[in-house]
C-alpha cells in the first residue's frame, strides 16, 4: 500500500485503515509503504511503474490525483493515464488549526489580524499544490489577506511545526488535528466543509465568515492502468465491505470522514468533476503552475 505522504497525516491514517482491513479479508498481509515528496508524485510514479497485478495499491487524495495535474505544468506520472480507480474510500472536512499563542480566537480575528499586520502570519502545509495549501490559498485570495506559505513535506510534520509555535497556521485533515484540538496544543478556528462536523459542532465553518469558502477533501484506492476488472471488482467489493464494518466505519468517522465506499465507475465521474473544481481553485487562488 503505497501512500505519498509521511506517517501521521489524513493520507497515513486513512491508508492504514484499508491496509488492516484488507489484511484481515483478504488473508495476505498488506504493508503501508510510505513515499513522501513533491506533493504525492514520488508515490505517483513508483505506483505507475506497478506491475498491474493488484498487489501494489494506492491510497490517495485530492492532492495527488485532482490537484497536481492542474498545478504542474509537466507531471513525472499522469493520473488519468498510469492508475485507474478502484473505490471512494470516503471524504472529510478539513480544520484550521492556529498556535495556541496566536491572539485570536476566530476566523473573523483571524482576518482582522492579518490585515493589521500583513505578511507577519505563516501558514504550513504539506506541500506546494496540496490541499492544505491550496484551501490557505483559496482564503487568502476570499479574505483579501497577506499571509506567507511555509511549505513541509507532509501534514505529519507540519503539524508539529505549528504545535511548536514555528508557523502559527495550518489547515489540515479534521481527524489527524483533533487529538492535538482536544489537548490543547492548537487552537480551532473552523472548518472548510457546508456543515459544521458532527464530532465538534461549536466549532463554526470558514464560510459563516468568509461567503463562498467551501473545500472538502476525499480519500480513494486506486491500482495501475491495466489491471483485470476482476481484481478492481473484488477490491472494490471489500472496500464497500469495509465501510459497512462498525469497527471500520466508527474509525473512519473519528478521522472526521463521511465513509462512502464509491464503485469504480461513480469514482471516476467525480474525479472529473474535482478535476474542475481545483483547476479553478488555482485560479481563482493564483496559484503559479510549478
Amino acid at each position: 500500500m503505497i501512500v505519498g505522504f509521511p506517517p501521521g497525516g489524513p493520507v497515513d491514517l486513512v491508508a492504514r485503515i484499508v491496509a488492516q482491513h484488507l489484511s484481515e479479508s483478504l488473508g495476505q498481509q498488506v504493508v503501508t509503504d510510505n513515499r513522501p515528496g513533491a506533493g504525492g508524485a514520488v508515490a505517483g510514479v513508483l505506483m505507475a511503474k506497478a506491475a498491474p497485478d493488484g498487489h501494489t495499491l494506492f491510497t490517495a487524495s485530492n492532492g495527488e490525483i485532482s490537484i497536481s495535474p492542474n498545478l504542474y505544468k509537466k507531471l513525472a506520472y499522469d493520473p488519468a493515464k498510469d492508475i485507474v480507480p478502484v473505490s471512494r474510500i470516503g471524504a472529510s472536512q478539513l480544520a484550521l488549526v492556529v498556535h495556541p499563542g496566536v491572539p485570536v480566537q476566530s476566523v473573523k480575528e483571524l482576518i482582522a489580524l492579518a490585515k493589521a499586520k500583513p505578511g507577519a502570519i505563516n501558514f504550513a502545509s504539506s506541500g506546494i499544490g496540496s490541499t492544505a495549501h491550496l484551501c490557505a490559498e483559496l482564503l487568502k485570495y476570499t479574505a483579501s489577506i497577506d499571509i506567507v506559505h511555509v511549505p513541509y513535506k507532509g501534514a505529519g510534520p507540519a503539524l508539529a511545526e505549528v504545535m511548536g509555535g514555528q508557523v502559527q497556521m495550518f489547515i489540515t485533515g479534521f481527524g489527524a488535528a483533533l487529538p492535538h484540538i482536544k489537548s490543547g496544543k492548537v487552537r480551532a478556528l473552523g472548518v472548510t466543509g457546508a456543515r459544521r462536523v458532527k464530532a465538534m459542532p461549536d466549532l463554526p465553518t470558514i464560510g459563516e465568515t468568509v461567503a463562498g469558502y467551501q473545500v472538502t477533501s476525499w480519500y480513494g484506492l486506486f491500482v495501475t492502468t491495466g489491471t483485470p476488472a476482476v481484481i478492481i471488482n473484488r477490491l472494490h467489493g471489500e472496500i464497500a465491505s469495509m465501510v459497512k464494518r462498525q469497527d471500520m466505519n466508527e474509525r473512519l468517522i473519528g478521522l472526521g470522514m463521511e465513509p462512502e465506499g464509491t464503485a469504480p465507475q461513480e469514482f471516476m465521474r467525480q474525479l472529473n468533476e474535482e478535476n474542475a473544481k481545483w483547476a479553478k481553485i488555482i485560479k481563482l487562488a493564483r496559484v503559479p503552475l510549478q
